[in-house]
């Protein structure tokens, strides 16, 4: 997967186009990303001792990860993810545009 939890990454395609986010979660299986602020449904909630009063909340939604490309700390621009190893035998991703590390 070309991204992890704790990225900032920009939303390419879909009704969510342009916005950023960090990545909260990954699903690994299923191939899909949760991202802070992006993909909000709302979902109705039965009040219980977790959540107190329960009501119509609204939360973010997994979405794909071919959706999304990560933000490169350089360039401040969207890039694709590259590999590439290190002197010590350690794997990192690398941005395709300037060759800084995403990690």
């Amino acid at each position: 997967m070309h991204v992890k939890k704790g990225d900032t990454v920009v939303v390419i395609s879909g009704k969510d186009k342009g916005k950023r986010g960090k990545v909260l979660a990954v699903d690994r299986k299923q191939n899909r990303v949760t991202v802070e602020g992006v993909n909000i449904v709302k979902r109705h909630q039965r009040p219980n001792p977790k959540v107190g009063q329960g009501g119509i909340m609204e939360k973010e939604a997994p979405i794909h990860s071919a959706k999304v490309l990560p933000l490169c700390s350089r360039c401040h621009a969207p890039t694709r993810v590259g590999h590439a190893l290190l002197e010590n035998g350690r794997k990192v991703r690398i941005c395709k545009r300037c060759g800084e590390h995403l990690d």
